[in-house]
């Protein structure tokens, strides 16, 4: 829901930039004497087309003994859980901006066949569940709720330097640009995530704070802390983690952790 959320907004913020040449999703690799950690950028609703899993990405992670999503989220039709409990209510209603952007990117992604559960994440999930590989989170679920309930989408002043409102924008055009970004992500253009993040965070500096700077800080520690225990784990989050001056990979050079693209 959240990822959704941001979808909408870096669709709405931006044009997509041309075509990069022929690649496949991003990936790197980190990795000591013993430990190895591959870092894939997922996008969290697909059109079905799993061609991107195979060769590289599939032999990193069949060489893993275990995958880390950001989160894990419900099966559909499934009740949201906490700990073999009911998820609580969110504390704060999301403001109708948030609900509608959300709104947005569920139907811009649903008219060009982009569903969560065709998407990497749940993908690579289904698999490893499969395989009996070990599957856990980065952050809960609460968390997630709660960040989105905090979220507030850029003001319109902000929001009309950086880009045309989400609202003056067509849904044909929205789908598209979806469509579009789906593209980058399977060729694995960074780039063009890199120029959206930049659109958000000019038009909404607290968001952008909020879902990738600080996230990403906390990340870096948990792959820091991870690299002191042998193993192999294949950790996938959203492509927008991985691209950027605010990357996860940034913040992971910051600490003397070196990665290398290897897809």
């Amino acid at each position: 829901m959240v990822n959704l959320f941001v979808a909408a907004a870096l669709a709405a913020a931006s044009p997509v930039m041309p075509d990069a040449p022929a690649a496949q999703p991003a990936m790197f690799k980190i990795e000591d004497s013993d430990t190895t950690i591959y870092l894939f950028g997922t996008f969290h609703a697909l059109d079905g087309d799993a061609r991107w899993f195979d060769e590289r990405v599939r032999a990193a992670f069949d060489q893993s003994d275990q995958l880390v999503l950001e989160t894990l989220l419900p099966e559909p039709g499934e009740p949201p859980q906490l700990f073999n409990r009911p998820l609580r209510a969110p504390s704060v209603t999301p403001s109708a901006s948030v609900l509608a952007t959300t709104r947005m990117a569920i139907n811009a992604g649903r008219s060009q066949g982009m569903r969560i559960d065709q998407g990497a994440d749940m993908v690579l999930r289904h698999v490893a569940e499969a395989a009996g590989k070990p599957v856990e989170g980065l952050e809960t679920l609460e968390f997630q709720l709660n960040m989105f309930n905090k979220m507030r989408v850029a003001s319109p002043a902000k929001a009309a330097r950086a880009a045309p409102p989400a609202a003056a924008r067509s849904s044909d055009t929205l789908s598209r640009t979806m469509g579009e970004m789906q593209a980058a992500w399977k060729r694995g253009d960074q780039a063009v995530f890199v120029h959206m993040l930049d659109q958000l965070r000019a038009g909404s500096p607290s968001t952008y704070k909020m879902m990738f700077t600080e996230r990403n800080a906390r990340w870096a520690d948990w792959v820091a802390a991870r690299m002191r225990s042998p193993g192999v784990v294949f950790v996938a989050v959203g492509t927008g983690h991985l691209a950027g001056a605010d990357s996860l990979l940034v913040r992971l050079a910051e600490k003397g952790i070196e990665s290398r693209r290897v897809n």
